[in-house]
């Protein structure tokens, strides 16, 4: 890659178009993955989203075991794992393997909103209302949680008092390495989590748009150093489109664009329209605005431009890599189990 680019990662929904099944999105996935690989970008990030019709990241350990067993080179991890949603010993036992069989290569990315709706939530949490043990809100839980995960997935484990007796509890009988622990979040709250810790943290810019440069300093002022993070550890998250001209570009990112203003604006989500069915919807005049505000935010151009853009933003927040979301969507008649534009992005950057 360039030298005037910082390093390169890559975070994936795992998109279902219209044309695609479940099946046919995995394998993009794994096609697309691949390619990060093969052009040496640092990370291969894996979110989780539930019920929805366009994406099909609903499990991040499943994906990245698959990810990371198509690739040999890549770090895989989670962007991330929705932790209220879990009892955290599920999540320590899950990275605990995934850090076993690829050592080295696994991030466990952690995030406190529950990446759904309110219905499919309370069907998450076993029908509590969204209560954990005792009647918390695993919400409220949540830094206990994270100190939960990480002592289970420690070579040394965790222990619990019962009954006047310790009872010794690990993820995995042996663990001779544990993958780092990354905080996600869209607000100040995670950002102080992860300084109070010493963990590194990424803010999602590519959702949020807003509040990037206040939460980094917050994050970055407040970073009390640990043993495995001496010093704070972040990067930027970017929506990104990138194609031989800008218009091409500015074509294949209508897609997503248009399901993340039916997100905004509480409209009926579909799965990710083709680029054509996308340029046939008739976008309401009140909505024309947030649609052009959304693609601001986001790269979207030729690879000099698009190349250019990163690196300003990457100069602009003060980090060293930038996590690109490749969102070009995909024209009639293609293949249904790759999706080129999203792979053409990866290439054109890493030129």
């Amino acid at each position: 890659m360039s030298h005037d680019l910082p390093a390169l990662s890559v975070l994936d929904l795992v998109p279902v178009r219209s044309d695609q099944t479940t099946g046919d999105a995995l394998a993009a996935t794994r096609s697309l993955a691949q390619v990060a690989d093969d052009l040496g970008y640092r990370r291969y990030w894996l979110a989780e989203h539930h019920n929805m019709p366009a994406v099909a990241a609903t499990n991040p350990p499943l994906l990245i075991a698959m990810v990371a067993a198509a690739t040999s080179r890549i770090r895989v991890g989670s962007g991330g794992v929705m932790l209220p949603n879990h009892a955290p010993l599920v999540v320590a036992e899950q990275f605990a393997l995934l850090e076993a069989a690829h050592p080295g290569r696994i991030d466990l990315g952690i995030g406190r909103a529950p990446g759904t709706d309110q219905l499919t939530r309370y069907a998450l949490r076993h029908g509590t209302q969204g209560q954990g043990a005792g009647g918390d809100d695993p919400v409220n839980l949540f830094p206990q949680y994270v100190a939960d995960v990480m002592s289970l997935m420690s070579a040394e484990g965790a222990s619990m008092s019962v009954a006047g007796r310790v009872h010794p509890m690990r993820a995995t009988p042996r663990a001779a390495s544990v993958p780092p622990v990354w905080l996600l979040g869209s607000s100040d709250y995670s950002a102080r989590l992860a300084a109070e810790k010493g963990l590194p943290y990424v803010f999602a810019h590519h959702f949020a748009g807003q509040g990037t440069a206040e939460a980094l300093e917050l994050y970055r002022s407040s970073y009390k150093s640990s043993a495995a993070h001496p010093e704070p550890q972040t990067f930027l998250t970017v929506n990104v489109a990138a194609a031989a001209t800008h218009e091409e570009a500015e074509r294949a990112a209508l897609p997503q664009l248009l399901s993340m203003l039916a997100l905004r604006t509480g409209q009926p989500l579909t799965a990710q329209r083709l680029v054509e069915e996308a340029e046939a919807v008739e976008v309401p005049a009140e909505h024309a605005g947030l649609l052009r505000a959304m693609a601001a935010r986001w790269v979207i151009g030729n690879a000099d431009s698009a190349r250019s853009r990163i690196a300003e933003l990457a100069g602009e927040y003060g980090v060293d890599e930038v996590m690109v979301h490749p969102v070009a969507g995909a024209l009639a008649g293609t293949a249904a189990d790759i999706s080129p534009a999203r792979e053409e992005t990866l290439r054109l950057l890493a030129k």
